[in-house]
């Protein structure tokens, strides 16, 4: 026996279908440029370069250990997991989103076993008495299969399946956004890393020339060609040219360490491989930057935030959606037999239909409504302000590289000088041509010299990193699939 509510199924059907045409809520389109004030060129503009491939930007610099060192972070390093889980969650919430699009169904099995005592009584048959229980025992089968479905007659479901795809996008640029960004770190210290080393060895030249300069020193003194003074100015000058040592030590222990931390490993684990001095990596002297929507478009971070005002703005629809009537259904089939085969005689099945609309909540959905569309702009704004410091970023970086080519010349012009300056002044003092003063200031201004032009180097190839990352470098964007396989329904 069937018992239907008083409207056709097919009736029922064809107004679902007309009202679930259309979904509430405003549909998405990303910004224009204009709407983002994205300029059409750029208001700074570097020396013609080579167009390179940004994907693997740091095989630019041609240091196999620095390659290998990226390889190591981008398999274990403890953020990218954190991402890379993320990102299973986000895919994992799409596949329970769409389960809403579905009916589900529950059921349930029952064995009913009933014993009916009654008196025993006593068969006598020759000789022998038997007794006979009066007792009878029945068995039933009981079933039962519950159905339910919410239909999506204004789209709140599909609206929430939208941004449920914008939210796993996010996850996935973020997960890009964290490689490119632990790239840059690994980079970075890296370059300080060597940088420290450069500096030690600067340090520990000068301590060698300024040692023999004290015991010149106190040679002439002692043959009366000097005074107690030059010595002593001697003494100091080493001894503060010596307590630089610590301080670079410091430095590229701190480095080494950091990048132990950004390949998953304990502090110290990364000393070993790096212990042998090398120079500081360099890269090519400029990069071809194209135009600046093209830019803007290979950032992880401009399509974090692109995304993610895209599941704004889907749960516009998702709360405007709440403020209109629901329609859900729900069918049962019960049955109770003495064998399975019985079943399709004895079953019961129902169906029914519910309307149900909001009357009075004190405002709740309409202010729900009214959140979501607070959060789009939110959304909005927060997009706007990544494209834009996306756009300050790059010209930051065209500048910082231009500024560290240039200062890099000029000391390099500044040390060959002071050089030669320390070299004369080393002869001409042994000879008592000229007094130790010119030889301290000359000492003091190689130093420096050498010093400032290895941190200018430094600074040359740290700016490119921070133009390669700039440019969206670190990630292939035709292709951000091969961060790893889509989760689908049913799998596990």
């Amino acid at each position: 026996m069937l018992k239907r509510t008083g409207f056709a199924a097919t009736a029922l059907m064809a107004a679902v279908t007309t009202l679930g045409a259309c979904a509430a809520g405003p549909n998405y389109t990303p910004p224009s440029p204009a709407a983002l004030n994205v300029p059409p060129a750029w208001s700074v503009t570097g020396a013609p370069a080579a167009q390179i491939d940004l994907s693997v930007w740091w095989r630019q610099f041609h240091d196999p250990l620095l390659v290998d060192l990226i390889a190591r972070a981008t398999a274990d390093n403890l953020d990218i997991a954190v991402a890379k889980a993320r990102l299973l969650q986000a895919r994992e919430q799409l596949v329970q989103t769409r389960a809403s699009l579905y009916p589900s169904l529950s059921g349930s099995l029952g064995d009913d076993r009933t014993v009916v005592r009654a008196p025993s009584s006593t068969l006598s048959v020759g000789p022998t008495s038997i007794l006979v229980s009066g007792n009878s025992d029945t068995t039933s089968l009981s079933l039962g299969l519950d159905a339910s479905w919410q239909a999506d007659l204004f789209g709140g479901t599909r609206r929430s399946i939208e941004a449920a795809k914008a939210s796993r996008d996010s996850a996935l640029y973020n997960l890009v956004a964290v490689r490119t960004s632990v790239a840059g770190e690994v980079a970075t210290n890296y370059i300080q890393a060597r940088l420290a080393q450069a500096r030690l060895a600067i340090a520990r030249d000068s301590l060698k020339d300024q040692g023999d300069n004290l015991q010149i020193t106190e040679w002439r003194r002692q043959a009366g060609l000097a005074s107690s003074i030059d010595v002593e100015q001697a003494r100091a000058q080493r001894a503060q040219t010596e307590a630089t040592v610590p301080l670079l030590e410091n430095d590229f222990t701190s480095a080494v360490n950091q990048l132990a931390l950004l390949t998953g490993q304990a502090p110290g684990a990364m000393r070993d491989v790096l212990v042998t001095a090398a120079p500081i990596p360099r890269g090519p002297n400029g990069v071809a930057v194209g135009i600046p929507v093209d830019t803007l478009r290979q950032r992880p971070d401009v399509r974090v935030a692109e995304r993610n005002l895209a599941a704004a703005t889907a749960q516009i629809g998702v709360a405007q959606a709440a403020l209109y009537p629901s329609l859900s259904l729900t069918g049962s089939l019960t049955g109770t037999a003495a064998t399975l085969g019985q079943f399709g005689r004895a079953g019961t099945g129902e169906l029914f239909a519910t309307l149900s609309q909001t009357i009075f909540d004190a405002g709740r959905l309409r202010s729900q409504l009214r959140s979501a569309r607070v959060g789009a702009d939110s959304a909005f704004a927060t997009y706007k302000k990544t494209v834009l410091s996306g756009l300050a970023d790059v010209e930051n970086a065209i500048q910082a590289l231009d500024s560290a080519k240039s200062r890099q010349t000029s000391l390099g012009e500044a040390a060959d000088a002071s050089n030669d300056a320390a070299i004369l002044a080393r002869s001409q003092y042994r000879v008592g041509l000229t007094d130790f003063l010119t030889l301290l200031q000359s000492e003091q201004s190689l130093l420096q010299a050498r010093d400032s032009l290895a941190s200018a180097q430094a600074d040359q190839a740290t700016a490119l990193v921070q133009l390669y990352l700039a440019l969206g470098g670190g990630w292939q964007p035709a292709s951000p699939q091969a961060i790893g396989p889509e989760t689908t329904a049913g799998s596990s």
